[in-house]
Order: C-alpha cells, then structure tokens, then sequence
C-alpha cells in the first residue's frame, strides 16, 4: 500500500502513553506491519500507519489535551478496534498471549458463524478478533441466535 489515495475509508487513530513501544508491540502481538512513523521531534510520534490485511490503523501519541490512553482510566474505554480476518485466529490469540495481551475471551464459535476472541494490549486498549467460520444469512443468524436481526 505504497499510494496513500488507496488506503481504506476508516481508519482508526490510538492515542497510547508510548506510541513507539507501542508500534513494537502491535506488530509482535497482533502482526501489524509499519507503513510510516512521523516523529514529533520530542521523542513521540504525530502520525503513524500500521496495516494489516486490507486495513489499517494509526498510533500516536502521548496524549495531550482531550486525548488519552485508556490506561489513564483503570482501562475504561468508550471504543474498541475490530479485527476480521481471513484465517488464523487461534494461531493469532496464542501470538497475542505471547506478547502479554490480556486475553479477556478465549476464542470460541459464536452462534452467528464467527469464532471471536477479545484481549487488551499494553495500554488496555480493547480489541476483538473474528473470524468467519460458517457463513450464514441474517435469517439463519436469527434462527441460531434467537434474536432479531435487521438487514438491508
């Protein structure tokens, strides 16, 4: 992804104490790759992006201003960052917990055909991890799941 007019619609942006532990940390546990690092001057970093798969993310930091890690929180957070992907998601639960992510929900096979599981990183940043494993309509997601599913 060497054309930025090319990456994603979203991407999200995480604030952490030290964006550049950070950075190492997301690529061990998760399997990010850096595409760019924009130094701050001071040892911080304005702008970061880090892909993987199809998406992206960008890491900066430390928190100024309205900005913090949700480590600044006891771990509180109003977001998470979810992950799809394609294969390996047990394989990438065991790299993660090798890397000292909190695994919160061990991979299990949902109801709706993903098998998920959920951790916290270095900063207690929340993160989900899915994998389809069954496709299904949101019929059958309905019937497996006993709710109601609305779907365009």
């Amino acid at each position: 992804m060497d054309d930025r007019s090319q990456l994603p619609t979203i991407g999200p942006v995480l604030w952490y104490r030290d964006p550049r532990a950070a950075i190492a940390w997301l690529e061990k546990a998760f399997g990010f790759e850096t595409r760019m690092v924009v130094d701050d001057g001071a040892g911080g970093v304005l702008h970061s992006e880090l892909t993987l798969g199809d998406g992206y993310i960008m890491v900066v930091g430390p928190p100024k201003d309205s900005s913090v890690s949700p480590a600044a929180f006891g771990g509180r957070a109003t977001q998470s960052v979810h992950v799809q992907l394609r294969e390996g998601l047990d394989a990438r639960c065991e790299q993660a917990r090798a890397a000292g992510a909190v695994i919160e929900r061990e991979p299990e096979t949902q109801p709706y055909g993903d098998r998920v599981f959920t951790c916290r990183d270095l900063e207690d940043h929340p993160w989900s991890f899915g994998q389809t494993v069954q496709a299904m309509t949101p019929e059958e997601m309905a019937a497996a799941t006993g709710r109601k599913i609305e779907a365009n």
